[in-house]
């Protein structure tokens, strides 16, 4: 008697989508719930401003008003922590972004140049497309850019230049995360990896 027997390589194939299948998410990435208020919330830190952008043009923080945003003061020039800052920073917001689309839509990324004597708008146009398409960066004199600093609680210091403009500036490293209100939410943790960046915002951004 003919018996028609199931080859056994599909079984095993089969058994294996379906384990592959089971182990999935099938919500996807979920954003993340905190445990409290967010750290920085009433803190006395921000303001609006207006700055030169990399355009050429006048940039003012409530111009984003609506969006949350992200705010890092550094310069071009920088030799290693403003790269790094940056990229992890950056990096952490792209994957924010390839998670959630439309929330990640919502973030506006700033960049504040303490360094105006060398960051001219092309200078700072390469610096920033080499992190985020969106990444906006800006400059203005050393009145104003004190005046911003202040209000964002942060502090630089660029030594005279003693001709071949290779000083180094000395400056703070913290990536502030806003709110649409403008309002303080959170530190980055740029110093734990685009990661710990990508899950910073999923517990903030709404």
């Amino acid at each position: 008697m003919n018996q028609h027997v199931m080859p056994r390589v599909p079984i095993l194939i089969l058994s294996t989508l379906l384990l592959a299948a089971c182990s999935q998410d099938p919500q996807g990435p979920q954003l993340i719930e905190p445990e409290g208020p967010p750290p920085l919330q009433g803190a006395s830190l921000g303001g609006d401003f207006t700055l030169t952008g990399e355009d050429g043009n006048p940039v003012s923080f409530s111009d984003f008003d609506g969006q949350y945003r992200t705010i890092y003061f550094g310069y071009a020039f920088c030799p290693d922590v403003c790269p790094t800052d940056n990229q992890r920073a950056m990096a952490g917001l792209k994957r924010f972004e390839q998670d959630f689309p439309e929330l990640g839509a919502k973030v506006q990324p700033l960049f504040v140049s303490v360094d105006p004597g060398r960051d001219t708008s092309e200078v700072l146009a390469e610096f920033t497309d080499a992190f985020h398409p969106r990444l906006i960066g800006m400059t203005g004199d050393a009145g104003q850019l004190e005046e911003v600093a202040g209000q964002f609680g942060v502090f630089f210091s660029v030594p005279e230049d003693s001709g071949d403009g290779g000083y180094l500036v000395d400056h703070s490293n913290l990536t502030l995360l806003f709110g649409p209100d403008g309002n303080p939410l959170a530190t980055l943790p740029t110093d734990q990896g685009p990661d710990a960046v990508r899950d910073e915002l999923a517990k903030w951004v709404r």
